[in-house]
């Protein structure tokens, strides 16, 4: 990863608040049991040694993943966003059949659909930046097109 990977303050703290519990509580209670696993005798047939072996390489690859993101982060300042257009860190509210809902768009790493947060990358996301209120957009699901039309920004 190369590219700054756009994350607002408060994910990025999350995302350093996760690693932290992952290096400082989990890992070693990971390694723990690994060496205890291992200290039980054959390797080969021993299911804990094994089990506790791809939860811990499982692990560090999290651990890596969000170092790599960490380092690479890209604070979204939004102090300055302009709330004239749909930008990451904006809230949007959209009509949709019908019905108004309210979404944050979000850096990938931010991203939770159930929360109402979305990626400025997702389809939706894609479709929304630099629109203004009152703008229609539509974008392609699994059901076929769906329209929105924007509300609000904030």
């Amino acid at each position: 990863m190369n590219n700054k990977i756009k994350i607002s303050k408060l994910g990025l703290e999350a995302l350093k608040e996760e690693l932290r519990v992952l290096v400082d509580e989990k890992r070693p209670k990971l390694v723990e049991r690994l060496s205890y696993a291992r200290s039980q005798g054959d390797l080969a047939e021993n299911s804990d040694y094994q089990s506790a072996r791809e939860d811990l390489e499982f692990l560090d690859g999290r651990i890596d993943e969000i170092q790599e993101v960490v380092q690479n982060a890209s604070v979204i300042d939004d102090t300055i966003l302009k709330t004239d257009g749909v930008n990451l860190g904006t809230t949007v509210t959209l009509k949709v059949n019908g019905k108004d809902h309210a979404f944050e768009i979000v850096g990938e790493w931010e991203a939770d659909p159930m929360k109402k947060k979305i990626s400025h990358t997702s389809p939706l996301g894609m479709a929304l930046i630099g629109r203004k209120v009152g703008d229609k957009v539509e974008v392609e699901a699994p059901a076929g097109k769906v329209q929105y039309q924007i509300l609000d920004i904030k």
